[in-house]
């Protein structure tokens, strides 16, 4: 499984959420049962952006990356009680945190997928994530039908305790996508990969 990261979004002005709380990262990977066990992870100090007041663009419905073949549905996530951002219950499918920018939309909206082998022997929908170049295209449909194009700018790996306030925050009035999965060594012990990788990528 490649990374999750946790956030915590209330609908408070942008000061006071950055005062209030370090939004913590959580990945829940729960399969039927996954051959490594139950992953955690947890990315500290992130940040999340606000939902915005206004969306011009429709919910987003499916995610394409052809260069490493990605067809997906895309799931609407929240966050759980525990504080972390909810995850797509399937392998296939990836996560839009819904309570913050909709793709396409100015802002970082974060997308959330499962990395790793499964119990029943599927792999999951970013295994190949790592292989994507600077460049690349990101495809977002919406409920409208519109496609949104995004250019793969940048990979970040991040340690589990990183401040990953990056991936939820942007200030230059742009529209961003970010793509969160685990990388890495897994660690018996703390059920979980040693790293975090975040493909940042830019509306076309």
């Amino acid at each position: 499984m490649k990374s999750k990261i946790l956030s915590k979004n209330i609908e408070l002005p942008v000061s006071l959420l950055v005062l209030a709380f370090f939004a913590v990262l959580i990945f829940y990977f729960i399969p039927e049962r996954p051959v490594q066990s139950d992953p955690v992870t947890n990315i500290e100090n992130a940040i999340v952006t606000p939902k915005q007041e206004q969306a011009s663009s429709g919910l987003p419905v499916r995610l394409k990356i052809p260069s490493v073949n990605v067809d997906a549905t895309i799931d609407q996530m929240g966050i759980t009680p525990s504080g972390a951002m909810e995850v797509p219950s399937g392998a296939r499918n990836v996560g839009w945190f819904k309570l913050g920018p909709r793709p396409g939309d100015k802002g970082s909206a974060v997308i959330d997928g499962h990395y790793g082998r499964w119990a029943n022997g599927d792999g999951s929908v970013f295994d190949d994530l790592n292989k994507l170049k600077k460049g690349d295209k990101v495809y977002v449909e919406d409920e409208k039908g519109i496609t949104y194009t995004f250019l793969v700018r940048e990979f970040r790996d991040y340690d589990p305790k990183a401040d990953a306030s990056s991936v939820f925050v942007s200030n230059d009035g742009k529209s961003h996508l970010n793509i969160i999965t685990c990388e890495g060594v897994w660690n018996k012990v703390s059920k979980s990969y040693s790293e975090r990788l975040v493909v940042f990528t830019d509306k076309e």
